[in-house]
């Protein structure tokens, strides 16, 4: 069955694209990318897709736009190679931030970023940990938007701390702030944030009881690190014994490393939507890999099975710990 499933990866994370590849015991098929001298992005698949399920392995992460363009380059191939069905599994959704106009004349670039996808000839889209759950309603085909959190959880119950806080960064995230002490069977505190401009948050209020406690805090993103090391830093001023940070997509932009290099995090533990050079792993940094979750998210969508199967095996490993 598996000899008509073929499976390509980008350039923004072949790293992970061959460990997907490894647990599923498929080779990836080659692809030739270069580019022109003027920047222009040239693909061709290397061997016959036609009649295949084709699986592409590409995150949209930095360089956001180049990532993004081969993705669509690369679809527009395979329809001309004609291949018979594709999925897009895109760890990291870029652009997904600007999901709603906040104020006057600003585009919506989630919405035109799934316009671009669909218009490519995508026939389905796989993504982990969206910035916000409805952008999975800008597309009009199926778009699978999966949860990291059982791979997180499962990493932070190996650790087996003792008296854990959950902590949302902001009120926004409460909901996997929820999911996740669920999880650990831990109480749970929300900080509450405003943001003067983009990229900077100022704490304004803890909801919760954080002191003597070990707290975690959770978030889809990191990005530049600064609202999430001011947030450890207030979190350490309410008397917390140490912070965890756990957050799906580690964007790590501009001088994060310094910051999270600098901070009063424990341990920042993230996973392998984003590759992450390897100058900026930092002895805080643990990486763990949603290969396997990939893996067997290629295969019940091959063969037709409800995803829910991956997300009820996950939890019943975690309730094993």
């Amino acid at each position: 069955m598996k000899k008509h499933i073929t499976l390509l990866s980008g350039t923004s994370n072949p790293e992970l694209s061959k460990k997907v590849s490894e647990h599923l015991g498929i080779e990836l098929t080659p692809v030739e990318t270069k580019r022109f001298n003027d920047g222009e992005i040239y693909i061709r698949v290397s061997k016959s897709v036609r009649g295949s399920h084709v699986f592409i392995i590409q995150p949209t992460s930095r360089p956001a736009n180049d990532s993004l363009m081969e993705l669509l380059i690369l679809v527009d191939a395979l329809k001309r190679a004609s291949a018979k069905e594709i999925t897009a599994i895109v760890p990291y959704f870029g652009y997904a931030r600007q999901d709603r106009k906040t104020v006057s004349r600003e585009a919506i670039t989630a919405k035109l970023v799934a316009d671009l996808i669909e218009k490519a000839g995508i026939d389905r889209v796989v993504t982990f940990d969206l910035h916000a759950d409805q952008i999975a309603g800008f597309f009009n085909i199926p778009v699978d938007n999966m949860k990291a959190m059982p791979t997180i959880a499962k990493s932070i119950i190996e650790k087996k701390l003792d008296n854990v806080v959950v902590v949302s960064p902001d009120v926004g995230g409460t909901k996997r702030a929820r999911s996740l002490t669920k999880a650990l069977y831990s109480d749970m505190a929300i900080i509450d944030k405003r943001r003067p401009a983009h990229g900077e948050a100022k704490v304004m209020h803890l909801i919760g009881e954080v002191e003597g406690k070990t707290a975690i805090l959770i978030d889809d993103i990191i990005d530049s690190a600064g609202t999430i090391s001011a947030a450890a830093s207030e979190l350490k001023k309410r008397g917390a014994k140490e912070v965890y940070i756990c957050a799906t997509h580690p964007v790590f932009s501009k001088n994060a490393i310094e910051k999270l290099k600098s901070s009063d995090i424990k341990e920042v533990i993230v996973t392998d939507t984003v590759k992450i050079p390897e100058e900026n792993m930092i002895p805080k940094i643990k990486v763990v890999s949603l290969a396997p979750f990939i893996a067997e998210t290629i295969n019940c969508i091959f063969e037709g099975k409800p995803l829910g199967i991956i997300v009820e095996k996950k939890y019943e490993e975690i309730n094993q710990k």
